[in-house]
């Protein structure tokens, strides 16, 4: 009897959870929004991502379900803007089989670091990795070539019973320049320039940089062979192909001359080559079976993809459920220009805000635009489909997660972002939608901290900011022709709406969110 009354009795488990469902309605759908974008960059953090994905169990590691044998035969290599963090938890977890390494990291990072109170992404003071600071303005510089060297030169010493442990993120092609003798850091770097000039694809640029670097497209792990070369990656790109996360150091790819002429003669570069460009593509290729055996190179190296966009998505969506919201997530892909995102956003917010069903042409039109976008028309199908089906039964809020990174036409010289130019358009799109917390909400945010140049992550925005704009004499027309967002979301409300997390330490792409409110049930 005393079992059943203690039924009747307030449980403290129920009062708590009472108490965070009064808190969570009591906070905004912009708070909200911004805690879910917190929890995306949270889950990616470089010594997070490390220790998550190293398991040590006495004299062996465990990686990605690989087990590795340690006896003192561990040294370690890393180039990228997130890899300082990464080494010093590395060195934290097999510190005591660790040789020696070497790491290449963007210039005055230790003190950036200093100074914002990060600490534990800093290396100890008795620390077995030396560490060399490069790429002033993401730009490759001699220093970033030494450091390249150097990493080159630990990587050529190993034999088959050492254990290579190399980090990768983003950034790291410009922090391992190491063109192939006797072309100069400059002529290496122009070339490439000038492709990008003529609108050469990231493929393209890949291909032509691979030809010409002895470290990238598979260099590194040439270098090291026999040694075992486990890479653990911090993805920077769309999709995670390993072969272009800092042009693939580590991953096989065989370049070809007839394919590098094919590029350079399409955009009509081939008479501007200098003779040392010429005088590397015309040797034999592939060049690595030149001078060792290769055939076992494959076996000996382990590539594992430790954070990225969807790992941040998948930490979004547990964050936004938390707080209320029933997360949906579209892709981690989304790419194209930015207008056309900002259109497929606007298309999803009024199918979900419906409170009828919506008319085809909306779905229609998402269809078509998706591929444009980088988003499967099944994904859009299935995402409508978890709409309709909470328009008619009547679910509470919900938070459409995707992430990408879109591209921004620049037609002016204000300063802004991709992430901040999207905001802004999609404040447009929502502009009929109704207000928070009864209209949607939609945030768009670098993980890395800084969109473009300017001190913002991205924005926040809804469907009051057209309004908001003219009380205040602010122009989005002109705006978005001169690519000023980050000018306009600074005057706006006195920058209310910015998204600013500061340094973050780390980097896969955007994270986008469109949070819409609880839709009246459809009884009819």
């Amino acid at each position: 009897m005393a079992r059943v009354l203690s039924l009747f009795r307030p449980q403290p488990f129920m009062a708590d959870v009472g108490r965070r469902k009064n808190a969570i309605c009591k906070m905004s759908m912009d708070s909200r929004a911004r805690k879910v974008f917190a929890a995306a960059v949270e889950a990616v953090q470089p010594d997070a991502v490390v220790r998550q994905s190293i398991e040590r169990k006495e004299d062996s590691v465990v990686i990605s379900g690989q087990r590795f044998t340690l006896k003192h035969n561990l040294h370690l290599v890393g180039f990228g803007k997130a890899v300082l963090g990464m080494a010093a938890e590395a060195e934290r977890i097999l510190g005591d089989h660790l040789v020696k390494g070497v790491i290449s990291v963007p210039h005055g990072i230790q003190q950036t670091l200093q100074q914002h109170g990060k600490n534990h992404l800093l290396l100890k003071e008795n620390s077995r990795i030396r560490l060399m600071e490069g790429a002033k303005h993401n730009l490759p510089d001699i220093d970033a070539q030494n450091a390249a060297e150097g990493i080159k030169q630990l990587a050529s010493e190993l034999t088959e019973n050492d254990l290579l442990l190399v980090l990768i993120s983003g950034g790291g092609s410009a922090l391992l320049p190491a063109p192939i003798p006797p072309i100069s850091l400059q002529e290496k770097q122009d070339v490439t320039r000038k492709l990008a000039g003529a609108g050469a694809t990231i493929q393209e640029l890949n291909t032509v940089r691979r030809a010409l670097s002895v470290l990238k497209g598979g260099g590194l792990a040439h270098c090291a062979h026999p040694a075992q070369v486990v890479s653990l990656i911090l993805s920077d790109v769309i999709g995670d192909p390993l072969d272009m996360i800092a042009s693939g150091p580590t991953v096989w790819s065989e370049v070809w001359p007839e394919e590098v002429w094919s590029i350079l003669e399409q955009y009509k570069l081939v008479n501007c080559l200098p003779a040392s460009v010429k005088e590397v593509l015309g040797r034999p290729m592939p060049r690595w079976r030149e001078n060792k055996e290769e055939s076992n190179t494959s076996t000996r190296v382990f590539n594992t993809v430790i954070g990225s966009n969807s790992v941040a998505l998948k930490k979004a969506g547990r964050r936004a459920r938390e707080l209320g919201f029933r997360p949906i997530v579209l892709a981690p892909g989304v790419c194209g220009d930015v207008r056309a995102v900002s259109r497929l956003y606007g298309l999803l917010a009024r199918f979900a805000c419906s409170s009828e069903e919506p008319p085809p042409e909306i779905a229609a039109e998402l269809l078509r635009l998706g591929p444009e976008v980088g988003v499967e028309s099944w994904d859009l199908c299935r995402t409508m489909q978890v709409f309709s089906e909470g328009r008619t039964e009547g679910w509470g809020s919900t938070c459409l997660l995707a992430g990408g990174e879109p591209t921004v036409e620049l037609t002016g010289k204000g300063r802004g972002g991709r992430n901040q130019e999207l905001a802004l358009r999609v404040g447009l799109e929502l502009r009929d939608l109704g207000l928070p917390p009864d209209g949607p909400v939609f945030l768009s945010g670098g993980t890395d901290g800084q969109d473009g140049p300017t001190e913002a992550a991205g924005a926040i925005t809804d469907g009051g900011l057209c309004e908001e704009s003219q009380a205040q004499g602010l122009d989005i027309d002109s705006v978005l022709t001169n690519n000023d967002s980050y000018t306009f979301f600074t005057r706006l409300s006195a920058g209310q709406r910015l998204l600013v997390p500061g340094l973050t330490c780390t980097n896969v792409m955007d994270v986008h969110m469109l949070l819409i409110p609880p839709i009246p049930v459809n009884k009819t």
